[in-house]
């Protein structure tokens, strides 16, 4: 629904090699012409390369226009659906799931950019952590969906894909992205049950003539509790925790699985493997999707949670204070001072302890778990996102095209 890709499909997966050779043998097969070693970093290809490729496209019949919307594909895949924190290239191992150019919708596109969003997530949460990589607008919009408060403009409910919505956000509201993190801590500490909005694709929220069949039909596997599979990339799609989000009452969640090693592999070093094989538990649940569904008797979406409550309240605690958790950040810099004013001041006496919250204002633990993920969201991304993914949100709308089998309109829609 954010970016228009489709869900239920084939797992993204297959093999990976690190010869230059095949990967070459590759680039012949569907572009007629390869880069050149300098041109590519590992396994990994420069965006150069297929931005100037891309380029020189002449639009005169249906393979060129093919090989033109697989450059722009790969482009999608090395900036925002699987970039990495270089941002400078793609990895050539999704270039033979395009080879039929056909079949491509066939794949769960979208299921992978989500593994790869919580990956992402997962990495961001070591303390060595100082930069997030992965889908980053896909992160951005769901916090303006979910949390309207936060976004800087409305967004046009008459627009799809949604990330459409706000595509040219910076040139209503330039100043959104100078607002400092403590102020929007402050606004997650202030949220109240309401602020959060669970369904936010039904009636009201998305125009229903707007949404694809396709994906209004495929829309009974969202709530599927599987692994989401990337080539190497497996994480789990833990919705149990999430049920209100489609209308179901919230109990107490499941054990995640344990994915064990799947959970650790990355692309370092040579890899010659066979994805599909290594992961194939994990594929045939994913295979297996449709038994997987959550289904429960339908509930008001204030349905009373006590039972949850408790268990919530038990395991993570009472309330949560994102401004109490790290010192307060000077947007200027800090204030300089010379070594003698230093020592002339009298050591200031110990700050009080701060007052507890009031009560009313985490009343209700659902608002506690979004703190929670948002205060991640929030001080890994910081102000990268609001500087940088804009630029990328301009052209989403390519994605939608494409799915509608129209050509594309000109080498402008190019991320740059």
């Amino acid at each position: 629904m954010i970016l228009g890709l489709p869900t239920n499909g084939l797992p993204v997966t297959g093999q990976t090699m690190s010869s230059f050779e095949v990967m070459e043998a590759e680039c012949l097969h569907q572009f007629g012409v390869a880069p050149r070693k300098e041109e590519c970093r590992g396994s990994f290809i420069k965006l150069t390369w297929f931005r100037g490729l891309k380029d020189r496209i002449v639009l005169t019949d249906d393979i060129h226009i093919q090989m033109y919307v697989k450059c722009h594909i790969m482009l999608l895949f090395g900036t925002i659906l699987f970039g990495d924190k270089s941002g400078a290239g793609v990895h050539w191992k999704f270039l033979p799931l395009l080879r039929n150019f056909s079949g491509i919708i066939q794949f769960s596109w979208g299921s992978a950019c989500l593994a790869h969003l919580y990956r992402s997530l997962c990495r961001a949460t070591r303390v060595d952590c100082k930069e997030i990589d992965g889908p980053l607008t896909l992160l951005l919009t769901w916090a303006w969906i979910r949390l309207p408060f936060l976004a800087p403009i409305s967004g046009n409910l008459r627009l799809f894909s949604i990330a459409n919505r706000w595509r040219n956000w910076d040139r209503e509201n330039y100043a959104y992205r100078y607002h400092s993190l403590p102020h929007y801590r402050r606004l997650l500490d202030d949220i109240q049950e309401g602020h959060f909005v669970w369904q936010a694709y039904g009636i009201g929220h998305v125009g229903p003539d707007l949404i694809p069949l396709d994906i209004r039909h495929n829309s009974v596997i969202w709530s599927v509790t599987v692994p989401l599979i990337s080539f190497e990339c497996v994480e789990w799609h833990a919705t149990d925790r999430i049920r209100r989000q489609f209308g179901l009452s919230q109990g107490v969640p499941n054990q995640e699985w344990d994915l064990g090693a799947s959970h650790g592999e990355v692309l370092t070093g040579p890899k010659n493997q066979d994805w599909a094989n290594t992961h194939s538990f994990w594929v045939m649940q994913w295979t297996n999707r449709y038994s997987h569904v959550l289904v429960d008797e339908m509930r008001p979406p204030h349905y009373s949670l006590d039972i949850y409550m408790h268990w919530y309240r038990g395991t993570f605690g009472d309330h949560l204070q994102l401004s109490d958790l790290v010192v307060q950040e000077n947007p200027e810099g800090p204030p300089v001072d010379n070594q003698e004013n230093q020592q002339e001041q009298p050591a200031a006496p110990a700050p009080p302890h701060p007052p507890s919250p009031p009560r009313h204002l985490h009343r209700h633990c659902h608002s506690r778990m979004l703190s929670i993920l948002l205060h991640m969201f929030l001080t890994r991304i910081r102000l990268i996102i609001f500087h940088r993914q804009y630029r990328y949100i301009n052209s989403i709308g390519v994605v939608h095209s494409l799915r509608q089998g129209s050509k594309p309109r000109s080498p402008s829609c190019l991320v740059s």
